[in-house]
């Protein structure tokens, strides 16, 4: 009796199996953040960088036109005359500009490839950029805005000088140097937005 009794007492004791939990079902994969690639962006913007420069030079270069209209202080004469980029300073400071921006992005894509190709040398290639970046950005302004006083000169001239309008007669050159005007202008907003992102890139790099 006695020993029914303990063994009673042991299964009272014995703990209480509790059901197994299920098994987890499989975890869903996460599907995987975008990461936005930097270098190849790059590279793309700058080779309009040197699309945009080369075309703007190119136009500009290529706005010669020749009219035959009466000479100043002298009625009755007319003689051909020509309107060409190199008559103005300004005008040559602008294609010497855009040329060496033209120059600058092709090496700066060469080297924003290689950092594609070898990430390591990331942030030192974008600390670079974000300087020169901003000098060009600098460059390409200031000649687009001397081109542009020299072409707003021609569209409505100044009474106050006596400087004439020629965008009546020489109708195919300023539309030339507007075309290049605005492709230089297009040019320099896009060496400011690779500014921002040189700077934006290397800020999260060091964050990191």
């Amino acid at each position: 009796m006695a020993s029914t009794d303990k063994t009673a007492v042991v299964l009272e004791s014995a703990p209480k199996s509790e059901a197994a939990p299920p098994e987890p079902e499989a975890a869903a994969v996460a599907p995987a953040k975008f990461r936005f690639n930097y270098s190849l962006v790059d590279v793309a913007i700058r080779i309009l960088v040197f699309a945009a420069t080369l075309t703007s030079v190119v136009v500009m270069v290529t706005s010669d036109q020749t009219e035959v209209v009466t000479v100043p202080g002298l009625p009755g004469v007319s003689l051909p005359l020509q309107a060409k980029f190199n008559h103005s300073p300004a005008l040559i400071y602008f294609v010497a500009a855009l040329s060496v921006t033209g120059f600058y992005s092709i090496i700066t894509t060469l080297a924003s490839l290689s950092v594609v190709l070898k990430p390591i040398y990331s942030k030192s290639f974008l600390l670079v950029f974000a300087f020169l970046d901003v000098v060009f950005v600098g460059i390409v302004a200031s000649a687009t805005g001397a081109a542009g006083g020299v072409a707003y000169i021609g569209l409505k001239g100044n009474s106050h000088v006596g400087w004439t309008k020629i965008c009546n007669v020489y109708d195919k050159f300023c539309r030339y140097n507007a075309s290049s005007l605005a492709l230089a202008l297009f040019a320099a907003i896009l060496l400011v937005l690779l500014s921002m992102m040189s700077t934006l890139a290397l800020y999260k790099k060091i964050r990191d």
